[in-house]
């Protein structure tokens, strides 16, 4: 049977054809002038993860690498240049393609998500389209990876403070609690990443600083005597170099303080980036006929406090629905706090400490724990000096 001719002009099916054959991501299918589905060439980073099979040398422990602010970032990428350096372990990176630092314990349950193999010399790597949640579950799941488990994950290096209640909103401890979650110990890592004092460069020198304990615990993972049911989030003082030693810590209420903004911003932003979100030309240009009715029945704009407020007036079955949307951004401002407690995690970061600080799946961390992992992190530090 012979298709339809959609109507189009040829050469704008030619063009949004040769967009989506350049988009990242595995095979696509796109609609042809005549209007029959085509696959569009896969992009060369793009692999079968199924079918990714990688040589491991199996006298070395695994460690699964991951981060909040994204594979390209330079904490991570100086992490896993050290580990690589080492020469003692098979290292395996799966990170989020993009930023997501703020991600907090946040997955992608029912979408369909990419993981493309990257190059970084000496490891084994992909970047996933999802959350650091999202990157450990499938590092762990056995999908992605030959391997079963790794003997320990690290998050980091992230580009800021997670102390206090700062976890909370951290992408990069929430990818070593999810870890902790499936039974394998796990290391957070930030720096305290000051916008006016800091520069790329420390991120190598907070490796120097933590690579020792980073050592340390996998030793005393293999030798069973690492504390079980709890992970270690460390925290680096903003000049690493300068620090004035590792201090075990507690988990403090500090956090920054979000600051939500009214912003401006385009009537219909959907509109500029729906063809990222469709599988097909045909789908594609049904959303931008939507989205173009979409304007046409907004009717006015009002501008109240540095913020646009958008009224639609929308007709169903004779009745108006009126819509007010606005539009803010959420940043977080760092913000002046006195600490007294000397055993807090902020206090002691900003003393010049390294803080180290056991934490828990459960509400609060047993003192059988906390004992245990206190002794344990004083033990690992002597034996290195």
């Amino acid at each position: 049977m012979a298709s339809k001719n959609n109507g189009l002009n040829a050469a704008l099916v030619s063009n949004l054809q040769d967009v989506l054959s350049k988009r990242r991501g595995g095979n696509e299918e796109v609609v042809g002038s005549d209007g029959s589905a085509e696959e569009a060439p896969s992009t060369s980073d793009s692999v079968d993860v199924t079918a990714a099979e990688e040589e491991i040398d199996e006298s070395k422990p695994i460690v699964l690498v991951t981060n909040g602010d994204g594979i390209d970032s330079p904490g991570l990428v100086s992490l896993v240049e050290a580990l690589v350096r080492e020469g003692l372990y098979n290292v395996h990176v799966c990170a989020p393609q993009t930023d997501k630092s703020a991600s907090a314990h946040s997955t992608t349950p029912g979408e369909t998500i990419a993981a493309s193999s990257v190059n970084i010399k000496g490891a084994t790597a992909f970047e996933v389209a999802g959350t650091p949640v999202d990157c450990i579950s499938l590092g762990l799941s056995g999908a992605l990876f030959a391997w079963s488990k790794p003997i320990l994950v690290i998050s980091g290096i992230n580009q800021g403070s997670s102390c206090g209640h700062q976890m909370f909103y951290s992408g990069a401890v929430a990818g070593a609690r999810e870890a902790l979650i499936s039974g394998v110990p796990s290391l957070s890592i930030s720096l305290n990443w000051k916008k006016e004092e800091s520069q790329a460069s420390d991120f190598k020198d907070a490796v120097g600083v933590c690579l020792a304990l980073i050592n340390a615990t996998i030793r005393d993972i293999e030798k069973g005597v690492f504390p079980k049911d709890c992970s270690l989030n460390i925290e680096i003082p903003t000049s690493p170099s300068s620090n004035k030693g590792f201090k075990v810590t507690k988990q403090s209420t500090w956090r920054q303080s979000p600051s939500w903004q009214a912003v401006s911003a385009n009537r219909h932003p959907g509109a500029g980036n729906f063809m990222s979100n469709q599988q097909s030309l045909g789908a594609q240009l049904a959303q931008l006929g939507r989205d173009a009715s979409a304007a046409g029945a907004a009717r006015r704009f009002t501008t109240q406090k540095k913020s646009i407020v958008e009224i639609e007036s929308v007709g169903v079955a004779g009745k108006t629905d009126t819509r007010v949307k606005k539009y803010f951004r959420l940043e977080f401002v760092a913000k002046e706090q006195e600490h007294t407690d000397e055993d807090l995690d902020i206090k002691a970061l900003e003393d010049g400490f390294v803080s180290v600080t056991p934490l828990s799946l459960l509400p609060k961390l047993d003192t059988e724990t906390q004992a245990a992992a206190s002794e344990w992190i004083s033990k690992a530090l002597n034996a290195d000096q």
